[in-house]
């Protein structure tokens, strides 16, 4: 029944058109030479770029995946934790070894930085590891995390790396739209910037009647936003106003007439210089939704479905007397 079981998923992927999937501990459960043959029905490869196979020391299953999307060349690769196991003793790790997630990441970027513009990593290291491997290994653009189960709507943007997850068993799908308007590796989150631009053309507006009270209000929201933004230009622009707002705050409690109109002109053109630079950034967004009984079933899934019902039928415990 479990192997009809896993069929019937593959069957189901291939109708909803997957490129690909990334194995889990889970995955294992049937055996690795079960998953093989199973894997044999799919029309996307299976992935994984850490598990190796204990006889031959070779990749059990395809490292990676090499697809080209309007003119996007993209590379996908999956890695699983060792500690997604119970042990060495699992049933599940039989005739497996399981490489290092950081030394097999490193190896991936290395292999794939040449060959492509984006990389995306199907994990099954969980959140807290996906976390710490976007810290120690840069070149990862996405992270499309699993194993750990959470809601992840706001992802973190990690030196450069976006974490993305979504709920376990199927209760959830999540949307992410990727704008790209250059090829350098920085991504941010469509809301922040646009909180940042209209914080940014407000403080401008002040400008003109500024107090003091209103310039170190604006100060303390665009100093949250510097320590979210990585790119060098943008950062380094993001300083200079709040360097020249500081600079102006100080000369109004001073109440240096000619001294803060000149520091009012020179903020005014600052700002200025950050929305340009922020105009051709690469930002996203992230949508998660609850996939509920309103939905309407693919009608091929749904009877592959039902004939597997008939043929193994839930058994229910008795109520207790």
């Amino acid at each position: 029944m479990a192997t009809e079981k896993t069929y019937l998923i593959v069957e189901s992927f291939n109708s909803m058109g997957y490129h690909a999937v990334a194995i889990g501990d889970d995955d294992l459960s049937l055996g690795k030479n079960t998953l093989l043959e199973i894997s044999k029905k799919a029309n996307f490869p299976f992935l994984s770029s850490n598990i190796l196979d204990e006889e031959s020391g070779k990749p059990l299953f395809q490292p990676y995946l090499l697809k080209e999307v309007d003119g996007l060349k993209i590379g996908i690769f999956s890695l699983i934790a060792p500690e997604s196991f119970l042990g060495p003793e699992d049933p599940r790790r039989k005739g497996l070894t399981i490489q290092s997630p950081v030394e097999a990441a490193q190896n991936m970027v290395k292999e794939l930085q040449p060959k492509t513009d984006l990389i995306i990593l199907l994990s099954h290291l969980g959140y807290p590891r996906d976390y710490e491997l976007a810290q120690m290994v840069s070149g990862i653009h996405v992270i499309v995390g699993s194993h750990t189960g959470i809601n992840i709507p706001y992802p973190p943007v990690v030196k450069n790396t976006i974490i993305l997850q979504a709920a376990s068993k199927g209760m959830y799908a999540g949307r992410f739209d990727l704008f790209l308007y250059n090829s350098e590796p920085n991504f941010y989150h469509t809301t922040l910037k646009r909180t940042l631009e209209n914080n940014l053309k407000y403080l401008k507006n002040r400008l003109a009647s500024a107090e003091v009270s209103g310039i170190e209000g604006m100060l303390q929201q665009i100093q949250f936003f510097h320590s979210r933004f990585y790119n060098t230009t943008v950062k380094k622009s993001l300083e200079e106003v709040i360097k020249t707002a500081k600079e102006l705050s100080t000369s109004l409690k001073l109440r240096e007439t000619e001294k803060s109109k000149w520091l009012k002109v020179k903020l005014n053109k600052r700002i200025d210089q950050t929305l340009e630079h922020l105009e051709g950034e690469n930002e996203f967004t992230n949508t998660l939704f609850a996939l509920s009984e309103q939905m309407k079933d693919h009608p091929e899934i749904l009877k592959m479905v039902n004939e597997f019902k008939a043929k193994y039928p839930e058994t229910r415990n008795p109520p207790p007397k």
